[in-house]
Protein backbone atom coordinates (compact mmCIF):
# COMPACT_ATOMS: atom_id res chain seq x y z
CA UNK A 1 0.00 0.00 0.00
CA UNK A 2 1.24 3.64 -0.83
CA UNK A 3 2.20 5.41 1.69
CA UNK A 4 1.66 9.55 2.20
CA UNK A 5 4.66 11.42 0.82
CA UNK A 6 5.89 8.82 -1.16
CA UNK A 7 5.90 7.14 -4.61
CA UNK A 8 4.40 9.84 -7.27
CA UNK A 9 4.03 12.30 -4.10
CA UNK A 10 8.00 12.42 -3.00
CA UNK A 11 8.10 15.80 -4.70
CA UNK A 12 6.04 17.11 -1.87
CA UNK A 13 8.23 16.68 0.88
CA UNK A 14 11.14 18.19 1.65
CA UNK A 15 13.12 16.46 4.33
CA UNK A 16 10.13 16.34 7.52
CA UNK A 17 8.03 19.29 5.91
CA UNK A 18 5.97 19.00 3.02
CA UNK A 19 5.70 22.06 0.30
CA UNK A 20 3.48 24.46 -0.83
CA UNK A 21 2.31 24.99 -4.34
CA UNK A 22 2.69 27.64 -6.41
CA UNK A 23 3.36 28.65 -9.96
CA UNK A 24 2.95 25.16 -11.09
CA UNK A 25 5.72 24.04 -8.76
CA UNK A 26 6.43 22.69 -5.12
CA UNK A 27 8.20 25.19 -3.26
CA UNK A 28 9.80 25.61 0.28
CA UNK A 29 8.73 28.81 2.41
CA UNK A 30 11.42 31.39 2.31
CA UNK A 31 10.48 32.13 6.13
CA UNK A 32 12.09 28.54 6.95
CA UNK A 33 9.40 27.71 9.83
CA UNK A 34 6.90 25.44 9.59
CA UNK A 35 3.63 24.67 11.14
CA UNK A 36 2.73 21.05 12.98
CA UNK A 37 0.21 19.02 12.76
CA UNK A 38 -0.80 17.12 15.63
CA UNK A 39 -2.49 13.71 15.28
CA UNK A 40 -5.51 13.58 17.30
CA UNK A 41 -5.17 9.72 18.30
CA UNK A 42 -1.23 9.94 19.45
CA UNK A 43 -1.41 14.19 20.40
CA UNK A 44 2.12 14.18 18.78
CA UNK A 45 3.23 15.89 15.92
CA UNK A 46 2.24 13.65 12.75
CA UNK A 47 3.28 16.00 10.16
CA UNK A 48 4.76 19.21 9.63
CA UNK A 49 3.86 22.11 6.37
CA UNK A 50 5.19 24.99 5.28
CA UNK A 51 4.54 28.70 7.41
CA UNK A 52 4.71 30.82 4.10
CA UNK A 53 4.30 34.34 4.57
CA UNK A 54 2.71 37.29 2.76
CA UNK A 55 5.20 38.14 0.29
CA UNK A 56 4.86 34.74 -0.65
CA UNK A 57 0.86 35.12 -0.87
CA UNK A 58 1.56 38.49 -2.56
CA UNK A 59 3.38 36.30 -5.69
CA UNK A 60 0.37 33.74 -5.49
CA UNK A 61 -2.00 35.90 -6.27
CA UNK A 62 0.06 37.85 -9.13
CA UNK A 63 0.62 33.80 -10.71
CA UNK A 64 -3.00 33.20 -10.16
CA UNK A 65 -3.98 36.46 -12.07
CA UNK A 66 -2.06 35.67 -14.87
CA UNK A 67 -3.03 32.82 -15.23
CA UNK A 68 -6.53 32.91 -15.35
CA UNK A 69 -6.38 35.40 -18.25
CA UNK A 70 -5.03 32.33 -20.15
CA UNK A 71 -7.59 29.80 -18.58
CA UNK A 72 -10.55 32.09 -19.72
CA UNK A 73 -9.64 31.33 -23.20
CA UNK A 74 -9.50 27.79 -23.00
CA UNK A 75 -12.02 25.52 -24.60
CA UNK A 76 -14.91 24.21 -21.90
CA UNK A 77 -14.70 20.50 -23.25
CA UNK A 78 -10.78 21.19 -22.36
CA UNK A 79 -11.15 22.68 -19.33
CA UNK A 80 -13.34 19.44 -18.40
CA UNK A 81 -11.06 16.81 -19.82
CA UNK A 82 -8.22 17.79 -17.04
CA UNK A 83 -10.62 18.16 -14.94
CA UNK A 84 -11.83 14.22 -15.66
CA UNK A 85 -8.09 13.46 -15.61
CA UNK A 86 -7.69 14.84 -11.62
CA UNK A 87 -10.78 13.06 -10.50
CA UNK A 88 -9.09 9.60 -11.83
CA UNK A 89 -6.27 10.33 -11.00
CA UNK A 90 -7.34 11.17 -7.42
CA UNK A 91 -9.12 7.92 -7.03
CA UNK A 92 -5.91 5.98 -8.33
CA UNK A 93 -4.28 7.35 -5.32
CA UNK A 94 -7.31 6.88 -2.84
CA UNK A 95 -5.11 4.82 -0.41
CA UNK A 96 -2.20 7.91 0.51
CA UNK A 97 -4.48 10.45 0.73
CA UNK A 98 -7.13 8.66 3.24
CA UNK A 99 -3.72 7.32 5.20
CA UNK A 100 -3.23 11.31 5.58
CA UNK A 101 -6.96 11.88 7.21
CA UNK A 102 -6.52 9.05 9.05
CA UNK A 103 -3.44 10.12 11.01
CA UNK A 104 -4.17 14.27 10.41
CA UNK A 105 -7.94 14.36 11.85
CA UNK A 106 -8.44 10.97 12.74
CA UNK A 107 -11.00 10.22 10.11
CA UNK A 108 -12.18 5.94 10.29
CA UNK A 109 -9.93 4.42 7.54
CA UNK A 110 -13.44 3.51 5.70
CA UNK A 111 -14.41 6.81 5.74
CA UNK A 112 -11.53 8.29 4.57
CA UNK A 113 -11.64 5.95 1.43
CA UNK A 114 -15.01 7.03 0.66
CA UNK A 115 -14.09 10.68 1.03
CA UNK A 116 -11.15 10.58 -1.31
CA UNK A 117 -13.74 8.45 -3.76
CA UNK A 118 -16.73 10.98 -3.39
CA UNK A 119 -14.24 13.37 -4.13
CA UNK A 120 -13.37 12.25 -7.45
CA UNK A 121 -16.91 11.71 -8.34
CA UNK A 122 -17.41 15.34 -7.55
CA UNK A 123 -15.12 16.69 -9.89
CA UNK A 124 -16.15 14.63 -12.60
CA UNK A 125 -19.94 15.69 -12.42
CA UNK A 126 -19.12 19.41 -11.75
CA UNK A 127 -16.95 18.97 -14.99
CA UNK A 128 -20.11 17.57 -17.04
CA UNK A 129 -22.60 19.93 -15.32
CA UNK A 130 -20.18 22.86 -16.43
CA UNK A 131 -19.95 21.55 -19.85
CA UNK A 132 -23.81 21.76 -19.97
CA UNK A 133 -24.55 24.94 -18.23
CA UNK A 134 -21.71 27.26 -19.31
CA UNK A 135 -22.39 26.62 -22.90
CA UNK A 136 -25.67 28.30 -22.37
CA UNK A 137 -26.75 31.64 -22.55
CA UNK A 138 -29.43 33.59 -23.29
CA UNK A 139 -31.34 36.10 -25.55
CA UNK A 140 -33.57 38.35 -25.00
CA UNK A 141 -35.19 40.90 -27.01
CA UNK A 142 -36.07 44.56 -26.24
CA UNK A 143 -39.77 44.98 -27.18
CA UNK A 144 -41.18 42.96 -24.18
CA UNK A 145 -41.03 46.04 -22.24
CA UNK A 146 -43.49 48.73 -22.23
CA UNK A 147 -42.50 51.51 -25.01
CA UNK A 148 -40.08 49.24 -27.36
CA UNK A 149 -39.79 47.75 -30.68
CA UNK A 150 -37.77 44.98 -31.49
CA UNK A 151 -34.33 46.70 -32.15
CA UNK A 152 -32.48 45.29 -29.06
CA UNK A 153 -30.94 42.00 -28.88
CA UNK A 154 -29.25 40.86 -25.63
CA UNK A 155 -27.22 38.25 -25.52
CA UNK A 156 -26.29 37.57 -21.93
CA UNK A 157 -23.77 35.04 -20.97
CA UNK A 158 -21.91 34.00 -17.75
CA UNK A 159 -18.37 35.06 -17.24
CA UNK A 160 -15.46 33.85 -15.00
CA UNK A 161 -14.90 36.37 -11.60
CA UNK A 162 -11.19 35.80 -11.45
CA UNK A 163 -9.20 34.70 -8.36
CA UNK A 164 -10.64 32.39 -5.64
CA UNK A 165 -10.01 32.03 -2.43
CA UNK A 166 -10.90 28.72 -1.48
CA UNK A 167 -10.75 27.90 2.21
CA UNK A 168 -12.40 24.42 3.30
CA UNK A 169 -12.50 23.16 7.15
CA UNK A 170 -10.61 20.15 9.12
CA UNK A 171 -13.54 17.82 8.79
CA UNK A 172 -13.46 17.12 5.12
CA UNK A 173 -10.63 18.60 3.94
CA UNK A 174 -10.57 16.74 0.05
CA UNK A 175 -14.06 16.66 -0.09
CA UNK A 176 -15.11 20.42 0.46
CA UNK A 177 -11.61 21.52 -1.00
CA UNK A 178 -13.18 20.16 -4.11
CA UNK A 179 -16.49 20.85 -3.89
CA UNK A 180 -14.86 24.75 -4.26
CA UNK A 181 -11.85 23.61 -7.13
CA UNK A 182 -13.71 21.98 -9.45
CA UNK A 183 -16.78 24.82 -9.90
CA UNK A 184 -14.16 27.76 -9.77
CA UNK A 185 -11.83 26.10 -12.60
CA UNK A 186 -14.75 25.05 -14.92
CA UNK A 187 -16.22 28.19 -14.70
CA UNK A 188 -12.34 29.34 -16.03
CA UNK A 189 -11.24 30.90 -12.60
CA UNK A 190 -7.96 30.49 -10.98
CA UNK A 191 -7.68 29.60 -7.42
CA UNK A 192 -5.54 29.74 -4.51
CA UNK A 193 -6.48 27.28 -1.84
CA UNK A 194 -5.71 27.48 2.08
CA UNK A 195 -6.50 24.22 3.65
CA UNK A 196 -7.04 24.04 7.36
CA UNK A 197 -4.34 23.31 9.14
CA UNK A 198 -5.57 19.73 10.36
CA UNK A 199 -6.17 18.15 6.86
CA UNK A 200 -3.49 20.36 5.32
CA UNK A 201 -1.46 17.57 4.44
CA UNK A 202 -4.21 15.40 2.99
CA UNK A 203 -4.97 18.29 1.00
CA UNK A 204 -1.44 19.05 -0.34
CA UNK A 205 -1.87 15.30 -1.81
CA UNK A 206 -5.06 16.14 -3.16
CA UNK A 207 -3.56 19.70 -4.68
CA UNK A 208 -0.92 16.92 -6.31
CA UNK A 209 -3.69 15.12 -8.22
CA UNK A 210 -4.26 18.04 -9.86
CA UNK A 211 -0.47 19.10 -10.96
CA UNK A 212 -0.14 15.25 -12.60
CA UNK A 213 -3.56 15.90 -14.65
CA UNK A 214 -1.80 18.86 -16.29
CA UNK A 215 -2.99 21.50 -15.41
CA UNK A 216 -1.68 25.31 -16.91
CA UNK A 217 1.08 26.75 -14.36
CA UNK A 218 0.21 28.84 -11.61
CA UNK A 219 -4.00 28.33 -12.15
CA UNK A 220 -4.07 26.05 -8.86
CA UNK A 221 -2.32 27.18 -5.49
CA UNK A 222 -2.06 25.93 -2.34
CA UNK A 223 -0.80 27.70 0.65
CA UNK A 224 -0.40 26.63 3.85
CA UNK A 225 0.68 28.72 7.37
CA UNK A 226 -0.32 30.02 10.55
CA UNK A 227 -4.08 31.86 10.65
CA UNK A 228 -2.16 34.63 12.70
CA UNK A 229 0.18 35.36 9.91
CA UNK A 230 -1.37 35.11 6.58
CA UNK A 231 -5.36 34.65 7.36
CA UNK A 232 -6.51 37.77 7.47
CA UNK A 233 -3.88 38.67 4.87
CA UNK A 234 -5.72 36.62 2.38
CA UNK A 235 -9.37 37.10 2.57
CA UNK A 236 -8.91 40.53 3.00
CA UNK A 237 -6.02 40.35 -0.48
CA UNK A 238 -7.18 43.07 -3.02
CA UNK A 239 -6.27 40.26 -5.69
CA UNK A 240 -8.98 38.03 -4.41
CA UNK A 241 -12.22 38.23 -6.82
CA UNK A 242 -14.37 35.56 -4.60
CA UNK A 243 -14.25 33.79 -1.36
CA UNK A 244 -15.69 30.79 -0.57
CA UNK A 245 -15.09 29.26 3.08
CA UNK A 246 -16.67 26.59 4.72
CA UNK A 247 -15.91 26.19 8.71
CA UNK A 248 -16.93 27.69 12.08
CA UNK A 249 -17.42 31.53 13.24
CA UNK A 250 -14.32 32.80 11.35
CA UNK A 251 -16.92 32.86 8.40
CA UNK A 252 -18.49 35.70 10.06
CA UNK A 253 -15.55 37.40 10.93
CA UNK A 254 -14.23 37.22 7.26
CA UNK A 255 -18.00 38.18 6.24
CA UNK A 256 -17.02 41.38 7.88
CA UNK A 257 -13.45 42.01 6.81
CA UNK A 258 -13.92 41.07 2.77
CA UNK A 259 -13.96 43.66 0.46
CA UNK A 260 -16.85 44.14 -2.35
CA UNK A 261 -16.05 40.36 -3.54
CA UNK A 262 -19.36 37.52 -3.68
CA UNK A 263 -19.05 35.53 -0.55
CA UNK A 264 -19.93 31.51 -0.41
CA UNK A 265 -20.19 30.86 3.44
CA UNK A 266 -20.96 27.67 4.92
CA UNK A 267 -21.09 27.52 8.81
CA UNK A 268 -22.02 25.98 11.23
CA UNK A 269 -25.16 24.50 12.47
CA UNK A 270 -27.47 23.52 15.51
CA UNK A 271 -29.47 20.50 12.85
CA UNK A 272 -32.73 19.74 14.96
CA UNK A 273 -34.39 16.49 14.85
CA UNK A 274 -38.03 16.81 15.46
CA UNK A 275 -39.90 13.32 16.14
CA UNK A 276 -43.56 12.73 16.07
CA UNK A 277 -45.89 10.50 18.01
CA UNK A 278 -46.57 8.38 14.99
CA UNK A 279 -43.16 8.11 13.51
CA UNK A 280 -41.34 4.97 12.91
CA UNK A 281 -39.43 4.54 16.03
CA UNK A 282 -36.58 2.11 14.76
CA UNK A 283 -35.91 4.30 12.18
CA UNK A 284 -35.36 6.84 14.58
CA UNK A 285 -33.36 5.56 16.33
CA UNK A 286 -31.08 4.16 13.76
CA UNK A 287 -30.87 7.96 12.28
CA UNK A 288 -30.25 9.49 15.51
CA UNK A 289 -27.15 7.22 16.22
CA UNK A 290 -25.98 7.89 12.45
CA UNK A 291 -26.96 11.78 12.56
CA UNK A 292 -25.68 12.18 15.88
CA UNK A 293 -22.76 10.16 15.98
CA UNK A 294 -21.05 9.32 12.89
CA UNK A 295 -17.60 10.58 12.48
CA UNK A 296 -18.06 11.11 16.18
CA UNK A 297 -20.16 14.03 15.48
CA UNK A 298 -18.12 16.63 13.89
CA UNK A 299 -20.03 17.16 11.01
CA UNK A 300 -21.85 20.30 10.55
CA UNK A 301 -25.33 18.50 9.37
CA UNK A 302 -24.92 16.02 12.32
CA UNK A 303 -28.10 16.14 14.52
CA UNK A 304 -27.16 18.22 16.92
CA UNK A 305 -30.83 18.43 19.20
CA UNK A 306 -33.31 15.55 19.11
CA UNK A 307 -36.96 17.70 19.64
CA UNK A 308 -39.13 14.50 21.20
CA UNK A 309 -42.63 14.04 21.59
CA UNK A 310 -43.07 12.95 25.33
CA UNK A 311 -45.11 10.04 24.81
CA UNK A 312 -42.23 8.52 22.83
CA UNK A 313 -39.33 9.54 24.30
CA UNK A 314 -39.33 7.11 26.51
CA UNK A 315 -38.77 3.89 24.23
CA UNK A 316 -36.80 6.00 21.42
CA UNK A 317 -34.02 6.66 24.28
CA UNK A 318 -34.07 3.14 25.71
CA UNK A 319 -33.91 1.85 21.63
CA UNK A 320 -30.68 4.92 21.50
CA UNK A 321 -28.84 3.44 24.14
CA UNK A 322 -28.91 -0.40 23.00
CA UNK A 323 -27.84 1.04 19.60
CA UNK A 324 -25.04 3.23 21.43
CA UNK A 325 -23.85 0.79 23.71
CA UNK A 326 -22.59 -1.22 20.55
CA UNK A 327 -20.53 1.00 18.78
CA UNK A 328 -16.67 0.31 19.17
CA UNK A 329 -14.79 3.49 20.63
CA UNK A 330 -10.82 3.50 19.63
CA UNK A 331 -8.56 4.69 17.11
CA UNK A 332 -9.36 5.45 13.23
CA UNK A 333 -6.90 2.94 12.17
CA UNK A 334 -9.21 0.30 13.41
CA UNK A 335 -12.49 1.54 11.70
CA UNK A 336 -13.75 2.35 15.00
CA UNK A 337 -17.15 4.14 14.68
CA UNK A 338 -16.40 6.74 16.93
CA UNK A 339 -12.77 7.98 17.01
CA UNK A 340 -10.98 10.91 18.66
CA UNK A 341 -12.27 14.47 18.43
CA UNK A 342 -9.83 16.60 16.29
CA UNK A 343 -8.00 18.92 18.97
CA UNK A 344 -7.38 18.73 22.97
CA UNK A 345 -9.67 22.36 22.69
CA UNK A 346 -12.04 20.90 20.93
CA UNK A 347 -12.13 17.96 23.76
CA UNK A 348 -12.32 20.77 26.60
CA UNK A 349 -14.89 22.49 24.83
CA UNK A 350 -17.10 19.89 24.77
CA UNK A 351 -16.99 18.29 28.30
CA UNK A 352 -16.92 21.85 29.10
CA UNK A 353 -20.85 21.80 27.52
CA UNK A 354 -21.26 18.63 29.14
CA UNK A 355 -20.41 19.98 32.91
CA UNK A 356 -22.74 22.60 32.51
CA UNK A 357 -25.34 20.02 31.41
CA UNK A 358 -24.77 17.80 34.58
CA UNK A 359 -24.62 20.64 36.94
CA UNK A 360 -27.92 21.96 35.66
CA UNK A 361 -29.76 18.36 35.82
CA UNK A 362 -29.71 16.65 32.60
CA UNK A 363 -30.23 13.14 32.71
CA UNK A 364 -27.40 11.08 31.55
CA UNK A 365 -27.65 7.86 29.40
CA UNK A 366 -24.20 6.46 30.10
CA UNK A 367 -21.13 7.74 32.23
CA UNK A 368 -19.31 10.35 30.59
CA UNK A 369 -15.94 8.90 29.87
CA UNK A 370 -12.90 10.64 28.15
CA UNK A 371 -9.23 9.84 27.28
CA UNK A 372 -6.69 12.66 25.90
CA UNK A 373 -9.05 13.50 22.90
CA UNK A 374 -11.70 10.49 22.90
CA UNK A 375 -15.11 10.75 23.69
CA UNK A 376 -17.32 8.23 24.79
CA UNK A 377 -20.37 8.67 23.02
CA UNK A 378 -23.36 10.24 25.48
CA UNK A 379 -26.68 10.64 24.92
CA UNK A 380 -28.24 13.65 27.92
CA UNK A 381 -31.63 13.06 28.28
CA UNK A 382 -34.14 15.98 29.60
CA UNK A 383 -32.17 18.73 28.68
CA UNK A 384 -33.90 22.14 29.35
CA UNK A 385 -33.63 25.62 27.38
CA UNK A 386 -31.44 26.54 30.02
CA UNK A 387 -28.53 24.30 29.34
CA UNK A 388 -25.78 25.60 27.02
CA UNK A 389 -25.54 22.25 24.97
CA UNK A 390 -29.66 23.22 24.35
CA UNK A 391 -27.93 25.96 21.97
CA UNK A 392 -24.38 25.58 20.97
CA UNK A 393 -22.51 23.31 18.63
CA UNK A 394 -20.45 20.79 20.62
CA UNK A 395 -18.61 19.24 17.17
CA UNK A 396 -18.63 15.78 19.08
CA UNK A 397 -20.12 12.24 20.45
CA UNK A 398 -22.45 14.14 23.21
CA UNK A 399 -25.98 15.07 21.89
CA UNK A 400 -28.75 16.49 24.26
CA UNK A 401 -32.63 15.50 24.10
CA UNK A 402 -35.34 17.85 24.95
CA UNK A 403 -38.58 16.17 25.62
CA UNK A 404 -41.55 18.47 23.96
CA UNK A 405 -45.43 18.37 24.50
CA UNK A 406 -46.44 20.06 21.13
CA UNK A 407 -45.13 20.14 17.74
CA UNK A 408 -45.10 24.15 17.75
CA UNK A 409 -42.47 23.45 21.20
CA UNK A 410 -40.00 21.88 19.02
CA UNK A 411 -40.68 24.38 15.77
CA UNK A 412 -39.82 27.22 18.18
CA UNK A 413 -36.87 25.97 19.56
CA UNK A 414 -35.54 25.31 16.39
CA UNK A 415 -36.26 28.75 15.05
CA UNK A 416 -34.97 30.45 17.65
CA UNK A 417 -31.62 28.93 16.91
CA UNK A 418 -28.86 31.07 15.66
CA UNK A 419 -28.31 28.55 13.24
CA UNK A 420 -30.15 27.62 10.37
CA UNK A 421 -28.22 24.37 8.29
CA UNK A 422 -30.45 21.67 8.56
CA UNK A 423 -33.11 20.16 10.28
CA UNK A 424 -35.40 17.12 10.08
CA UNK A 425 -38.42 15.86 11.17
CA UNK A 426 -40.18 11.72 11.72
CA UNK A 427 -43.50 10.96 10.92
CA UNK A 428 -45.46 8.92 8.40
CA UNK A 429 -48.00 11.88 7.92
CA UNK A 430 -47.18 13.64 5.27
CA UNK A 431 -49.36 16.52 5.51
CA UNK A 432 -47.59 17.12 8.92
CA UNK A 433 -43.70 16.88 7.46
CA UNK A 434 -44.51 19.32 4.81
CA UNK A 435 -46.04 22.01 6.86
CA UNK A 436 -43.18 20.98 9.59
CA UNK A 437 -40.40 21.57 7.20
CA UNK A 438 -42.02 24.56 5.71
CA UNK A 439 -41.75 26.20 9.21
CA UNK A 440 -38.77 25.27 10.33
CA UNK A 441 -36.06 28.00 9.39
CA UNK A 442 -33.19 26.12 7.94
CA UNK A 443 -31.75 25.97 4.58
CA UNK A 444 -32.97 22.21 4.17
CA UNK A 445 -35.47 20.35 6.25
CA UNK A 446 -35.03 15.61 5.73
CA UNK A 447 -38.32 13.94 5.88
CA UNK A 448 -37.50 10.40 7.65
CA UNK A 449 -34.12 10.73 7.23
CA UNK A 450 -30.76 12.57 8.90
CA UNK A 451 -29.44 15.68 7.66
CA UNK A 452 -26.87 15.17 4.99
CA UNK A 453 -25.05 17.55 2.47
CA UNK A 454 -25.20 14.90 -0.06
CA UNK A 455 -25.80 14.03 -3.24
CA UNK A 456 -23.49 16.40 -3.77
CA UNK A 457 -25.11 17.83 -6.62
CA UNK A 458 -28.74 18.56 -4.07
CA UNK A 459 -28.46 22.28 -3.99
CA UNK A 460 -26.67 23.34 0.03
CA UNK A 461 -27.36 26.37 2.40
CA UNK A 462 -27.98 27.79 5.44
CA UNK A 463 -29.96 30.17 6.98
CA UNK A 464 -29.02 33.13 9.75
CA UNK A 465 -25.58 32.49 10.89
CA UNK A 466 -24.90 29.17 9.14
CA UNK A 467 -24.12 30.80 5.95
CA UNK A 468 -24.53 32.65 2.82
CA UNK A 469 -25.37 31.78 -0.28
CA UNK A 470 -25.86 27.98 -1.81
CA UNK A 471 -23.39 25.20 -2.94
CA UNK A 472 -24.01 22.20 -4.81
CA UNK A 473 -22.35 21.25 -7.93
CA UNK A 474 -24.52 24.28 -10.01
CA UNK A 475 -24.93 26.42 -7.22
CA UNK A 476 -21.25 26.61 -6.61
CA UNK A 477 -20.61 26.88 -10.37
CA UNK A 478 -22.97 29.72 -10.94
CA UNK A 479 -21.82 31.53 -7.82
CA UNK A 480 -18.37 31.54 -9.60
CA UNK A 481 -19.53 33.01 -12.36
CA UNK A 482 -20.70 36.85 -13.08
CA UNK A 483 -23.24 37.60 -15.66
CA UNK A 484 -22.25 39.63 -18.64
CA UNK A 485 -24.26 41.15 -21.65
CA UNK A 486 -23.65 42.52 -25.02
CA UNK A 487 -26.64 44.36 -26.71
CA UNK A 488 -27.21 44.48 -30.76
CA UNK A 489 -28.74 47.81 -31.14
CA UNK A 490 -30.45 47.47 -35.07
CA UNK A 491 -31.07 50.57 -37.12
CA UNK A 492 -34.68 49.87 -37.41
CA UNK A 493 -36.71 47.02 -35.61
CA UNK A 494 -36.73 43.18 -36.93
CA UNK A 495 -39.49 40.82 -36.11
CA UNK A 496 -39.07 37.70 -36.84
CA UNK A 497 -41.73 36.03 -39.35
CA UNK A 498 -43.03 39.13 -39.85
Amino acid sequence: MAVAGTGVFAEILEGEVYRYYADGEWRVSASGKSVSIVNPTTRQTQYRVQACTQEEVNKVMETAKVAQKAWARTPLWKRAELLHKAAAILKEHKNPIAECLVKEIAKPAKDAISEVVRSGDLVSYTAEEGVRILGEGKLLVSDSFPGNERNKYCLSSKVPLGVVLAIPPFNYPVNLAVSKIGPALIAGNSLVLKPPTQGAVAALHMVHCFHLAGFPKGLINCVTGKGSEIGDFLTMHPGVNCISFTGGDTGIAISKKAGMVPLQMELGGKDACIVLEDADLDLVAANIVKGGFSYSGQRCTAVKVVLIMESVADIVVEKVKTKLAKLTVGPPEADSDITPVVTESSANFIEGLVMDAKEKGATFCQEYRREGNLIWPLLLDHVRPDMRIAWEEPFGPVLPVIRINSVEEGIHHCNASNFGLQGCVFTKDINKAIMISDAMETGTVQINSAPARGPDHFPFQGLKDSGIGSQGITNSINMMTKVKSTVINLPSPSYTMG
